[in-house]
């Protein structure tokens, strides 16, 4: 797939994280993991990020990581394009970047970089170099540490053909419409706030039709139908949902910090799909708060 035509896919659909499957030890488990992706391939989403955020892409170490992408590529091959998550710093983000190639995927989302936040010369250089050092497509993620402006995006896409999506996980309506009204249809938007249904409303109105739904891990069915809601531009399904699943649910995520991940490899035990626990530094849902949970998926009704 060449990078516009990845580009093409990722500008229609609903897009998503895979959760990595961990044993009770905390080891890959690459069957279970298999298993998730054949129960998530019929409800048609148009490409998946496998070891991405939700994947905890940050816990995974070298070895790990190839089998993850391996077994994406292997399970989802000729239904479903991946892209790899890739990140670190520049030159372990290059090596991320090239063994996601040399496996197959269709492109990589970049991860924020690390630690220390950066200026926006050390930014241009980092995304370029990783750009340049494969040629399948690229989306940057503009989040934590990586905050990309205008004019930055502006050298990369000059200088870089495929650099081809903008993933925001900021939420500065100023700067996102400034760079959407700069680079116009050069990238394709993608919205990538957690829990993004809840922004995707503001997102379209600013020129970003298209999300990431951490939420189809564990009720694919509703995210479907929220994004279908979202697309028809059906208001009241969409506020419907929003009022009676995403704002509850927000309010058990936002229990603690790291849970965005964590409340959804709950909600995966819960319909019957478990992925096994977090990784530290991440921390599993406290047993009251997963039976919170539950009452609210038991609302929404088989998957």
């Amino acid at each position: 797939m060449s990078p516009q035509e990845l580009k093409a896919v990722l500008e229609s659909g609903l897009l998503s994280f895979p959760l990595t499957d961990f044993d009770a030890q905390l080891n890959f488990a690459p069957k279970a993991y298999a298993d998730r992706l054949e129960w998530l391939q019929p409800y048609g989403a148009s490409a998946l990020f496998a070891a991405g955020g939700t994947g905890e892409f940050f816990s995974l170490e070298p070895g790990e990581y190839s089998d993850v992408i391996k077994v994406a590529l292997d399970t989802c091959r000729g239904r479903t394009p991946i892209l790899a998550g890739a990140g670190g710093g520049t030159r372990v983000a290059i090596q991320y970047a090239q063994e996601a190639e040399r496996l197959g995927a269709q492109g990589i989302l970049l991860l924020p970089h690390y630690l220390t936040e950066a200026s926006q010369e050390g930014l241009i250089a980092h995304v370029e170099a990783v750009c340049k050092s494969v040629k399948f497509g690229v989306v940057v993620y503009n989040r934590g540490a990586c905050k990309l402006t205008p004019a930055s995006l502006q050298v990369l896409a000059d200088r870089c053909p495929n650099l081809i999506g903008f993933k925001d996980g900021l939420g500065d309506i100023e700067k996102f419409v400034a760079i959407r009204q700069t680079l116009g249809e050069r990238f394709a938007y993608l919205g990538g706030l957690p829990t993004a249904e809840v922004f995707a409303g503001a997102y379209k109105a600013m020129g970003c039709p298209v999300y990431s739904s951490a939420v189809f891990n564990f009720i694919p069915k509703t995210a479907m139908e929220f994004y279908n809601a979202h697309a028809a531009n059906d208001t009241a399904t969409t506020d419907r949902l929003i009022r009676d699943f995403f704002l509850p649910y927000i309010a058990i995520r936002n229990k603690a910090e790291g849970y965005a991940v964590s409340i959804v490899k709950a909600g995966a035990t819960l319909v019957g799909h478990s992925a096994g626990p977090v990784r530290p530094p991440l921390s599993d849902l406290l047993p009251a708060e997963v039976d919170q949970l539950g009452a609210l998926l038991a609302k929404l009704g088989p998957q």
